[in-house]
């Protein structure tokens, strides 16, 4: 009986350290991009949110050969260009909107991302993404 218990051993310490290493690497290498997650998802929002606008304010443009003055008019016109005008996913404030010439005849829409290292910010600016008129 003796024989057989001595014959039984656990793991030795070596191998629990290097099995806790081991966790403790992956570990650092998975939870950044896990907490980083919900910025990217909210910015592939905005992204698709801008890329919404500009499809109704070129149907706008094709229409009344102008840009509206603000983006409310594309809800509120008859008929209305966009259902809803989104807003950021996180903070519910209105995408950013100017346009220039009278009338309108190009325009600007922004919105700030939250990962300052996606590719598309806008060059010489931290944190804008930046879609533009046709025009």
């Amino acid at each position: 009986m003796r024989n057989i218990l001595k014959k039984q051993g656990g793991f030795t310490l070596l191998e629990l350290l290097i099995v806790i290493v081991i966790i403790g690497i992956l570990a650092v290498l998975i939870v950044p991009n896990l907490a980083s997650g919900p910025q990217r998802a909210r910015d592939g929002q905005r992204k698709s949110d801008l890329r919404n606008i500009k499809t109704a304010l070129e149907t706008y443009f094709n229409d009344k050969n102008a840009y509206p003055a603000t983006t409310g008019e594309l809800a509120s016109s008859t008929p209305p260009y966009i259902k809803t005008v989104p807003t950021d996913p996180k903070g519910g404030a209105a995408y950013g909107y100017t346009t220039t010439g009278t009338p309108a005849s190009s325009y600007a829409l922004t919105a700030t991302l939250e990962n300052k290292g996606d590719k598309e910010i806008k060059a010489g600016t931290a944190d804008t993404y930046e879609v533009t008129s046709a025009n």
